[in-house]
């Protein structure tokens, strides 16, 4: 018989097709491989048992960076094919239906080894092949054709030509190959450099303690010895950051256990091709550390390993086995790409300016993961996760999503998929602002993208709110907005293909509800469609509005004062009865004084009523402060009242002033508050479920960041009949909301069709 087998998922520029070619040649079979709009498509000859030995070979043999969606299966009308080999063929589809892009991937083993035993790739540092190397950072237009990406003016010499033009070879139609004779170069500004002087000149400096800015895969690192306080603190200094952690890289994983701890699923993840940060516990007293200016109170470390040549050769020579390794930019700006820019912002900041020539087309950042009980979790999705599309049973063409605007991602829909965005960051900074507008716009150009309807967040002042009111004006588009916390529950639900009515979860900072209020712990029975508010905490009031998330304190006056419990003297005399007087007349008065049902501000009060934190320098700081304090050996909890709607927290507060007067460590307090939160979820969902007769249960939004609360989520969830959905594909942060708003309007588009 003669099948059309369809492979749908992240299998074009991976290798895919050489690897089908390969495999039909060992079997002796019949046939064509080729691109399609929907993925690749083999036309192949298959006899008795030889199908399912091909499709089961397919599945467990395919390329390391390939994932498999689906494989569909067809007979087709021809009995025989006209050619008697099999062979790879150009796309019957037109090149504008074909939209795949492969995000970028880390180098390979087999080139790492090529290095050595290949001449004109001899210690080549821009080294790659079919199954690595750069794929979205580099890509300007569809097809993915050399010509259309940044390599187009590096021509390449015979050797790569012939290696390009062989399908039994590991770099046919490998877009970006190239080696020393014909491919890009490193050089340090201002100089022409050898390989070899860029390598030593970067070693020495990272030696003596001095700050490297050099140019990657998706933009600009700033590097330093990470054991080296004085270098550390510079890099503070350039970066105008107080204590955001930063992340650093280790020479191989040996080095890292001797810092932090790794499971098995941690270390899938970390040594994957993707090449991840990945967030890790650091060890209580390891035989060696960083500085303490890399993670100032923190108890977990963000690393990750080498993906590009020049790390692995940076870790041969230097003298410490850990670098900072951290985003290129300035004051939350978007990452540097482009050498003109790194001279303008880092010239005259970091010691060594190291750029190379092959252009950076699209900016990526790294992607940040973490592991809760077992499942690997998305923080910050880019290089290495982007563009790879979202899979959904419903149509999504036209559809584009704006997102929040916090820690940005926008997506648009072709076909049944969903392809999001990279990180872009915070809009209110004028930078980040219009890469937003130019990615949105490159996004359009190269998934021959055109919008027929608009989707964004419910708050009409957010910057990517007002950015889709002015583009449905000027193209006459509908715009649909969606509640933002409706939008965390349906981002898990794309994820795991769920259609039916499940509870939600939802608890994060702030997002306009429908009654005006700062939603933020919120209880939902919600499908595709619609939503239903099922509970949510007192409403409190945020003195101040904005600036109560960036002092904490002032949330720990105003859930006091709400239930009329005295302020313990200790917060008193570390805050200052002067600023306590003041935001108690703006409560008083009601001035300035907006209503929230933020689990994000309960935190916030908790982290300030502990001592944990009472002034923050970035988000979410006194949330993570306190989550790791927390002491994971206690079992208490602290009491809830789960039967009142809206749910009150009055005997947390009376509880943790009572341990305060007990003096109870900050740790403890911490870890009774945490499991609180957990009884309460657990409580309430089992209460809905059996009023609603549903058993799904999705979590969601920036709070679910918390790797306490997740995985005491899951240890309790696992006792019941109940099934919990994390996210992991998805951020459960902002960046997952443009996701989640997609997949409504896609829902909502098919009530309006049907």
């Amino acid at each position: 018989m003669t099948y059309k087998i369809t492979v749908r998922g992240l299998v074009q520029g991976v290798g895919f097709r050489p690897f089908i070619y390969l495999l039909a040649k060992d079997m002796g079979l019949r046939g064509t491989v080729s691109n399609s709009n929907n993925g690749v498509e083999i036309v192949v000859e298959l006899i008795g048992l030889e199908k399912d030995i091909f499709i089961g070979r397919i599945k467990k043999e395919h390329p390391q960076a390939a994932e498999i969606h689906s494989i569909e299966i067809e007979e087709t009308e021809e009995t025989e094919l006209d050619y008697g080999d099999f062979s790879i063929v150009r796309s019957a589809s037109r090149s504008d239906e074909i939209t795949q892009v492969a995000p970028d991937i880390a180098v390979c083993d087999d080139c790492l080894a090529d290095r050595r035993l290949q001449t004109h790739r001899k210690n080549y540092p821009f080294i790659n092949c079919t199954h690595c190397g750069p794929r979205f950072s580099i890509i300007r237009d569809l097809p993915y054709d050399r010509c259309r990406t940044t390599m187009a003016d590096f021509r390449m010499c015979a050797a790569c030509e012939k290696e390009f033009t062989d399908p039994a070879d590991r770099r046919f139609h490998a877009q970006p190959v190239a080696c020393n004779s014909c491919g890009p170069q490193y050089y340090i500004d201002n100089e022409e450099n050898t390989y070899e002087e860029v390598l030593a000149k970067s070693v020495s400096a990272i030696n003596a303690g001095k700050v490297v800015a050099i140019r990657g895969i998706g933009g600009y690192h700033l590097v330093c010895d990470a054991a080296n306080d004085k270098a550390v603190r510079q890099l503070r200094k350039i970066k105008d950051r107080d204590t955001k952690p930063f992340a650093v890289m280790f020479a191989n994983l040996e080095a890292m256990q001797d810092y932090v701890l790794v499971n098995e699923e941690e270390t899938r993840n970390i040594s994957n091709w993707r090449r991840p940060i990945v967030l890790l516990k650091t060890r209580e007293n390891p035989a060696y550390s960083c500085s303490e200016q890399v993670n100032p109170g923190m108890k977990t470390l963000g690393c990750m390993l080498p993906y590009m040549p020049i790390h692995y050769d940076w870790f041969e020579h230097l003298q410490t086995p850990v670098i900072v390794m951290t985003s290129g930019n300035l004051n939350d700006r978007p990452i540097i790409i482009s050498p003109e820019e790194a001279r303008n912002e880092l010239g005259g900041r970091a010691d060594l300016l190291i750029h190379h020539n092959r252009p950076v087309h699209n900016r990526v950042d790294d992607s940040v993961v973490q592991v809760c009980g077992g499942q690997a979790c998305i923080v910050r999705r880019s290089r290495g996760y982007v563009p790879e599309p979202l899979f959904t049973e419903v149509e999504t063409e036209g559809i584009l999503a704006f997102g929040a605007e916090k820690v940005n991602t926008f997506a648009l829909g072709k076909g049944s998929t969903i392809i999001q965005s990279q990180y872009i960051g915070d809009l209110k900074n004028e930078e980040t602002f219009a890469f937003y507008a130019e990615a949105m716009q490159r996004f359009c150009n190269l998934f021959r993208f055109k919008p027929r309807m608009l989707v964004c967040d419910l708050h009409p002042d957010y910057l990517s709110s007002l950015h889709a009111e002015k583009i449905a004006k000027e193209n006459g588009l509908q715009l649909i907005r969606v509640q933002h916390h409706y939008a965390h529950a349906a981002a898990c639900m794309l994820e795991y293909g769920l259609r039916e009515p499940v509870l939600a979860v939802i608890w994060d900072g702030i997002g306009l509800g429908d009654d005006g209020a700062a939603w933020g712990g919120e209880f939902f029975l919600c499908d595709g469609r619609n939503y239903r508010r099922l509970a949510h905490p007192d409403y409190v009031t945020m003195p101040g509005g904005d600036r109560a998330s960036l002092e904490p304190w002032r949330m720990a006056a105003a859930w006091l004062k709400h239930y009329d419990i005295p302020l313990p003297q200790r917060f008193t005399e570390r805050i200052g009865k002067e600023k306590i007087a003041q935001i108690n007349s703006m409560l008083e008065k009601n001035i300035n004084c907006p209503l929230t049902s933020s689990i994000g501000r309960l935190f916030d009060a908790a982290a300030s009523l502990s001592g944990v934190c009472d002034f923050t320098s970035r988000q979410a700081e006194a949330a993570i402060l306190l989550e790791q304090i927390a002491n994971l050996d206690c079992r208490s909890s602290y009491s809830i009242d789960s039967e009142s709607n809206p749910i009150s927290f009055r005997p947390l507060f009376e509880e943790i002033i009572e341990d305060l007067q007990q003096n109870v460590p900050a740790s403890r307090i911490s870890a009774k508050f945490h499991n609180m939160l957990i009884d309460l979820i657990l409580s309430k969902t089992l209460q809905f479920s059996k009023q609603y007769g549903i058993n799904k249960i999705v979590i969601s939004g920036g709070c679910f960041q918390n790797k306490f609360l997740v995985e005491g989520l899951q240890k309790r969830f696992a006792e019941t009949p109940l099934t919990l959905f994390v996210p992991s594909r998805i951020p459960c942060n902002d960046s997952g909301i443009a996701a989640g708003q997609l997949f409504i309007a896609a829902n909502k588009k098919l009530i309006s069709t049907q």
